[in-house]
């Protein structure tokens, strides 16, 4: 705890360490004030995990966004009592060694579900338009020698009245749900939880693949859902299908993936993550996959959608200050 004191209620106020607040603000471009107003917020720049224990031994309040806190380190923090995971995903938190500490561990829900479905449907009308393509032809003077007025060289085809099959229907999975309507496309729903609230019908996974021209990804990774996407599920798409993930790397299988692209098993996809990230140098699907647009992990970060991960946050650590949990992912 910090020895600042609220002059008003003569309360200690906590400090709040931020293990790696450089993976949010771009050119300090991010206001913190909503959490410095109830706080001492110590924002840190770590890199790795090895160094969280050496900053934040006696910290009551953790703020991470992709750091690992596995079971060594949650045991070792003898103080901490919150966790605060700045993003929805929370796949690099041990929980079940949170829950055996009785630590509370919350997220942000929902705070990028404009700026990842704006960066899902920007992948599909790429694909769908090859517009990628024709400006890397533009570029390389295609156009200038071409015989008539334009360069026709791909197909291209229209979303309306095609099939968006979508995975995972929280926030974002029904954000995408109304844009795609927008387009006249036609919906249909799976969810790996049983307790979604929502008007559309949700299907089996296999029937929603075999029947969708778009397949979109919105769902956490899980044991349930590690390689959801692999060999067997490509098998059952569409040969003109386009698969886009902006979720977890880890729900695709990567080669499967790439297997699918080269043998024309699907028509493309788009990617936002990947299973390691960074990646490493020479990973086949980046440099070896046709009709692939890769994005590096950038869906969720829009300046609007950043700001709002930082305030809501801030409500999450208000909440847990007044004897309340909300947000929890427990």
């Amino acid at each position: 705890m910090s020895d600042k004191i609220n002059k008003h209620d003569k309360v200690k106020i906590p400090e709040v360490v931020f293990l790696d607040s450089h993976t949010l603000s771009l050119n300090n471009d991010l206001d913190f004030s909503n959490i410095d107003k109830i706080c001492n917020l110590k924002k840190l720049e770590l890199l790795d995990d090895d160094t969280v224990l050496d900053c934040c031994m006696n910290a009551e309040i953790i703020i991470v966004n992709k750091l690992i806190l596995d079971k060594k380190i949650i045991s070792s923090l003898k103080d901490l009592r919150l966790i605060c995971v700045i993003a929805t995903g929370y796949n690099n938190i041990d929980i079940k060694a949170a829950k055996e500490k009785n630590i509370e561990v919350v997220n942000v829900p929902g705070y990028a579900k404009y700026s990842v479905s704006q960066h899902v449907f920007a992948m599909v009308l790429n694909l769908a338009t090859k517009m990628y393509l024709y400006n890397e032809d533009v570029r390389k003077g295609q156009w200038e020698k071409s015989k008539d007025f334009g360069l026709l060289k791909y197909y291209t085809f229209e979303l309306a009245q095609k099939i968006i099959g979508i995975i995972g229907f929280g926030a974002i999975g029904q954000n995408v749900a109304r844009i795609a309507e927008g387009f006249d496309m036609k919906v249909m729903v799976y969810d790996v939880s049983s307790n979604i609230k929502s008007n559309y019908k949700v299907y089996p996974l296999n029937q929603v693949l075999s029947n969708a021209d778009v397949i979109t990804i919105h769902c956490p990774l899980t044991d349930n859902t590690r390689n959801l996407i692999d060999k067997d599920t490509f098998e059952l798409m569409k040969h003109s299908a386009i698969l886009i993930n902006t979720s977890r790397g880890g729900i695709v299988n990567e080669e499967d993936l790439l297997e699918a692209l080269n043998s024309g098993r699907i028509a493309g996809a788009g990617i936002d993550v990947l299973s390691q990230e960074p990646p490493s140098a020479g990973n086949k699907l980046l440099h070896k996959a046709k009709n692939l647009i890769v994005t590096p992990h950038t869906a969720w970060s829009s300046r609007e959608a950043r700001q709002r991960m930082i305030d809501i946050t801030a409500d999450n650590i208000n909440a847990y200050l007044n004897g309340k949990i909300i947000n929890s992912v427990f």
